[in-house]
Formats: C-alpha cells, structure tokens, sequence
C-alpha cells in the first residue's frame, strides 16, 4: 500500500514509521521545515523509545520519506492519514478541528483517484461526516471515502502499542473503504489482533469513551488516596486489593498528584462539550475534571505542611516535570501547577529530569537545572519526587539526606517505603494515600 501521513507529531509520526514497518510505502508530511530537516537527517523531534531505530531501518530500507510538498506526497497513494493537532478551543472546551479540516481541503483540491482520507486525529463525533462535506465542496468529481481510526498510543509505550494493540478501531461507511483499511492493518490482523470496524460515530465515540473510562479511575483511586490519608487506610493496599477483582483490573490505579499528558485533559473536555452540545451532560466526566485539578491543588498544601506553612526562603529539589516517564511532553503536567506555586511563595526551585528540560525551559521560568539528583538536593529543604522515572526509583537515600540541609520527602508517586526512608536520615516523609510520618 502507498500512504501519505499529513503530521509529524507524535502520532503521525509514530504512525507513518510504524505503517512503513508493516511494509508500506510511506510519505509523512508536514508544513514545518524544521522538523523534516531534522526527520531527513534521522533525527526525532520527539522522544519516544525505540523509534529512531524503526526510523533508521525503514529510510533505509526506502520505504519511508518525508516532504513538505503535501500535493506531491498523495499522489497514487490508497489512504491519506490525517494526523494534526485537534487542541482544546479556548471558550469552550472543545476539541478545534480547524487543522483537520484545513489538511482534507488540500488533500481533496490535489487527489486525482480514489483514495480513502482516515481521521487519525482525535475529533469530535459527527467530524468524519463534517470532513466528507469539506472534500466534497472543494472537489465535488473526487472519487473517495472517509474513516475514522483513533490512535491509542501511550507516550512512552507507542511502539509496542502501534504493533500490538490490544485493538484497532476502524470506522467506515463502504465496503470499499473497510478493504482499503483490511489491507492496511493485514500485518495486524495476520497475527490475530482484534480489528474492530464500525461506523464513523461509534468509531469516534470509542476513542472519548475509553479515555473518559481511564481518566475516571485515576481520579477515583486519587480520590480514594485522600480518604486514605484521613483514615489511617493504605492506598497502596486499597488499589491491590480491588485490583485483583476482573471486573476492575490492576491498571491506571497508581495513586498521584492528578492526570496530564496530550490526551486525558483535552478529551475529557471535548467529551464534556459534547454532552452539553447534545443535551446528555457527561456528569460523571465533569466531575473527574474538576476532581483531577482539586488533586493538583491539594499537592501544594501537602508540601506547604511539610514546609511549616511556608515556602519562603526554602530550596526545594524537584525529580521530574514531564507528565509521565519515558515522554518529554509537559502538556497539562502537575508540574505546571506545583513548581509556580513554589516558587510564588518565595522558593528557590532546583529541577531535573531526563528529557523534560527542552520544554521546561520555557513553560516552567525562573528554576534552576540541573544533571541529576543528587545535584538537586544539595543544601536542599525539601526534595518533591514528581515524576516516576526509572532514574528516581533506587536513588541512594542515605546520600540524599545526607546532602540536604533539612531532609523532608514528598513522594507523590509512593516509590518509596516510609521506613526506608526515614531509616535512610529523613526527618519527614508524605506520600499520597498514606499517612504522614515523621522520624521519632
């Protein structure tokens, strides 16, 4: 099959050199120089593990290029991926399709046969029928057909999720465009990967529905952590404890300082937007939008208690600012509401993180960067574990404590056991869904 694949962000970009892996012919495109320069030198503009090599192997291989010429770059191609930013609009909370719309225009003004144009971008339901009506007013002799197939690749674990999905959604109106589809996903489906195809609606539901779904348990179990802490409870204890009934599993309930990333928040409120806009109040997500930015909120007060009520005049160690590890994507991230309110209340704010400084640089103004951790917490008041990275989870806590001026710990990711760290030198320690503690 020949691809074209309109988007260089993450999931374009890991889409086009995941479908050059399966085989196909693959022209990833986008308007941003910068980035194809980088890409056409083999170089990633994102961090994701694993996909410089699948890049390396497959340009190599000739199977994947990369243009700015998007008229070009369709040509003969059977499917045209529309892979662009869908952000929240401001005002309202709704996903801007404005990028998606753009890209079909000039997809259906340079198409000369039939191609199938996938929504690959993360829109509201009804978009996939709204985007028809756009090729069709901009090319009414086109042949064509759309699909809706939303992406559901975890930043950090987006290889193994593009090539062995616990599902492909694929939402079409023709038998035509499902084979078109069908060949496409054949390397998937020859491995006996689940390929679900629906209808355009549904297709787009899904994708809102399951991240709707996964946001809800987080907040749940980070609700669930805050009672713990009034009573005494272990959330740690709590989330094995349910996790092990089937009908709840054991995934997305790790107790935290509240849900980021490119997706939860931004789909949350689309979903949201979406039930006013059709008289179905999604009260449930409502909820879980509001409850997540409490958590982010009560994160500040659990360090200020730490700190005797006051930031001023103290040095804080921050391990982690990207949403999650294994991304460098900072978008919603609690840091963005934790480190400013450090240091608005008079903090000297050290941070570090393995990929999180090229964006941090500009969103987070006014800290301090550093290599590792143990340059963070030198003469440091209070050291705050952010970010579960593989780097932070067996740090030397006896030379951590050793190195601060006061050893107090805010662990909001429960790495560590409080004993341990209180044997290790800490004078304090608080977690999320465990009661404080503080060395006898």
């Amino acid at each position: 099959m020949k691809i074209a694949v309109i988007g260089t962000g993450y999931v374009g970009l890991v889409s086009g050199v995941c479908f050059a892996d399966f085989g196909h012919d693959i022209v990833c495109v986008d308007k941003d120089s910068r980035k194809i320069d980088m890409l056409e030198r083999g170089e990633i503009p994102i961090f994701e593990p694993g996909l410089d090599a699948i890049l390396a192997r497959n340009t190599e291989a000739g199977r994947l290029t990369f243009s700015r010429d998007l008229p070009t770059a369709i040509q003969g191609a059977d499917a045209v991926f529309i892979a662009v930013g869908t952000p929240t609009r401001r005002g309202d909370g709704h996903a801007d399709v404005s990028y998606v719309m753009s890209a079909a225009e000039e997809i259906a003004r340079a198409a000369k046969g039939y191609v199938v144009i996938v929504t690959k971008s993360t829109v509201p339901v009804g978009t996939n029928r709204q985007l028809a009506n756009v090729v069709r007013a901009a090319n009414p002799d086109l042949d064509f057909d759309v699909a809706s197939n939303p992406e559901f690749l975890r930043e950090g674990a987006a290889i193994d999720d593009f090539m062995r999905p616990d599902r492909v959604i694929v939402g079409v109106q023709s038998d035509r465009a499902a084979a078109v589809m069908a060949a496409i996903y054949r390397p998937l489906f020859l491995r006996d990967f689940p390929i679900v195809t629906t209808d355009l609606e549904s297709a787009e539901m899904i994708k809102y529905a399951a991240n709707a779904f996964l946001a809800t348990k987080i907040t749940f179990i980070n609700e669930i952590a805050s009672l713990c802490e009034r009573t005494g409870a272990d959330v740690k204890e709590v989330a094995k404890g349910i996790g092990y009934d089937g009908r709840i599993g054991n995934k997305f309930l790790h107790a935290g300082p509240g849900y980021g990333g490119s997706c939860f928040p931004k789909d949350t409120k689309a979903l949201a937007r979406i039930g006013q806009e059709n008289g179905v109040p999604m009260r449930i997500t409502e909820t879980v939008i509001e409850v997540n930015e409490q958590i982010k909120r009560q994160m500040i007060e659990k360090l200020r208690d730490l700190c005797d009520d006051s930031f001023a005049g103290k040095i804080v160690a921050v391990l982690g600012v990207t949403f999650k590890p294994n991304t460098d994507d900072m978008r919603e991230s609690p840091a963005l509401t934790i480190v400013p309110a450090l240091l608005g209340g008079g903090a000297t704010v050290r941070v570090t993180d393995p990929h999180g400084r090229a964006e941090g640089e500009a969103l987070l103004p006014g800290v301090a960067w550093v290599e590792n951790a143990y340059d963070a917490v030198k003469g440091a008041d209070l050291l705050v574990l952010l970010t579960a990275w593989n780097e932070f989870r067996a740090l030397d806590l006896r030379r951590l404590a050793t190195a601060m001026r006061k050893p107090l710990m805010a662990d909001l990711r429960n790495i560590y056991a409080p004993d341990d760290v209180l044997d290790s030198g800490f004078v304090a320690y608080t977690s999320i869904g465990r009661a404080p503690r503080k060395r006898p």
